[in-house]
């Protein structure tokens, strides 16, 4: 590492090498001469004769001894990235030099390239989502009957379970999944299409032939590990691809985002916690600390990620009939930016998810002090059951409750509720009879474990089977 200068951290600190590798320098040009190669030998099948099949052999032999430094100089000289590639390329080929990127425009090989390796991307993205939903089902089965208290408005509401809970995290990533699904398939190669997309360049090599134009485009395509190929492009492939990209991966981000929230809540809350090292230091100054480090750096990341496709949407508005260059600075950068990060966040949502600790007690602590304002509605059914007038006991209810709060905010104290209604005479109940309505937590967790069962069963099982061989894939060992 070079310390005397910037290094972006989504490298040098949170990214995998998978991911880091495919927006490498050596992977964009070593694949930048695999496009040469297919267009070659693409032209040479349809029986152009100016390409021949010992040029093309020349050309497969030479794909992965790239001179880094020749081409490096030859840009400084010339300012073209391509064609000081085209040149190293050359020198290294001297029998095919002559028909290196015939026909072709710039964007052939970087649209192509680019495609290649967000289509490889979104397979790593997929793989790293699939064992998030894995990990968070094993997590859902094993809490699916554990009462805990339910939210809204960060204030205590009914009682849900801890795995019913984690349910709705996987619903948001099976629709990342099925956003992503739908998003590989709108990934097609740009093919061979020329400058400006019209093919004429080819038409003329091919002597006006546009059967074999149409041919070279889909065997190019073919070559390069593509099914499909767009049909029409201007000089790049549709720019609002990338945004419909961008879109996908900011989903992904702003799941994670959610999750990473509620984990930082329930973290103050300390009833739920990410994985803490033995040796983790939460704090520089106060040692007792378990900070939600992990959670917090998920937020930081996404939030990012989640910024991103307005430039995307920006980038796919401007772009001036064919094309226009101000689309490639910021590509350079965007879209590199967007799948690493999105690699980053699933890396941690995959590390937490693994090893995620409940605290039980501290759950049942906050259901106890909660509860009896929850169970008033059933209190007061049993008092009508028992002859009381329903409009009376609300009121009952209502004051009581209205003081027990008052109490527990004002003076500390814990929540006497069901006390104050067995002290009230107008009320048909003792303290062990009250006590006795509460029943056990579970009672009022409504269908929440029966829920997540059916969910699992039904929704999340399908998936993880289709997707099997992927579960377990994913080394989440963070770097820092």
């Amino acid at each position: 590492m070079n310390r005397d200068v910037y290094q972006d951290p989504l490298v040098s600190r949170y990214t995998s090498r998978e991911m880091q590798e495919l927006f490498s320098e050596r992977f964009k040009f070593t694949h930048w001469r695999r496009c040469w190669v297919a267009l070659a030998e693409a032209q040479h099948e349809l029986g152009l004769e100016l390409v021949t099949r010992e040029m093309v052999e020349e050309l497969r032999r030479h794909v992965d001894d790239i001179d880094f430094e020749l081409a490096a100089a030859k840009e400084k000289e010339i300012r073209h990235d391509v064609m000081a590639h085209v040149y190293a390329y050359g020198k290294q080929c001297p029998k095919a030099e002559a028909i290196i990127h015939l026909g072709a425009t710039s964007q052939f090989v970087v649209c192509n390239t680019d495609l290649v390796i967000q289509k490889k991307g979104l397979a790593l993205i997929k793989a790293a989502l699939v064992n998030v939903i894995a990990n968070l089902s094993e997590f859902s089965r094993k809490y699916k009957g554990m009462a805990t208290l339910g939210y809204t408005h960060y204030q205590p509401a009914q009682p849900t379970t801890v795995g019913k809970r984690a349910t709705l995290y996987i619903q948001d990533l099976l629709m990342d999944l099925e956003y992503l699904e739908e998003l590989e398939g709108q990934i097609k190669a740009r093919g061979a299409k020329g400058t400006v997309g019209t093919q004429a360049t080819f038409l003329e090599l091919f002597g006006g032939d546009h059967e074999k134009v149409r041919q070279l485009d889909r065997l190019v395509a073919e070559k390069l590990g593509f099914d499909k190929v767009f049909p029409v492009t201007g000089q790049t492939y549709p720019r609002k691809l990338d945004m419909k990209t961008a879109e996908t991966l900011a989903g992904i981000g702003a799941s994670a985002h959610k999750f990473a929230v509620d984990m930082r809540l329930l973290s103050n809350l300390k009833v739920q916690e990410e994985p803490f090292a033995s040796k983790q230091v939460g704090s520089s100054a106060m040692a007792y600390k378990r900070n939600p480090m992990r959670s917090e750096r998920m937020t930081g990341l996404a939030r990012k990620l989640m910024g991103l496709p307005a430039d995307f949407a920006a980038t796919a508005a401007n772009q001036w009939f064919e094309r226009t260059l101000d689309d490639s600075a910021i590509r350079r950068m965007d879209i590199a930016q967007a799948f690493l990060l999105a690699d980053a966040i699933l890396k941690l949502y995959v590390n937490i998810t693994a090893n995620m600790v409940v605290y039980p007690k501290q759950i049942e602590k906050y259901l106890r002090a909660e509860l009896p304002f929850m169970a008033t509605e059933k209190i007061l059914m049993a008092c009508v059951e028992r002859g009381k007038s329903r409009q009376e006991m609300h009121e009952v209810i209502r004051e009581h409750s209205v003081a027990a709060g008052l109490a527990v905010k004002e003076q500390g104290q814990d929540n006497d509720l069901l006390q104050r209604l067995a002290d009230d005479p107008r009320i048909p109940f003792a303290l062990d009879e009250l006590n006795g309505l509460l029943g056990n937590y579970r009672e009022f967790t409504g269908r929440a474990e029966q829920q997540t069962d059916e969910f699992l069963d039904e929704v999340v099982q399908p998936v993880l089977e289709k997707y099997r061989d992927l579960v377990g894939s994913v080394d989440a060992t963070l770097k820092v």
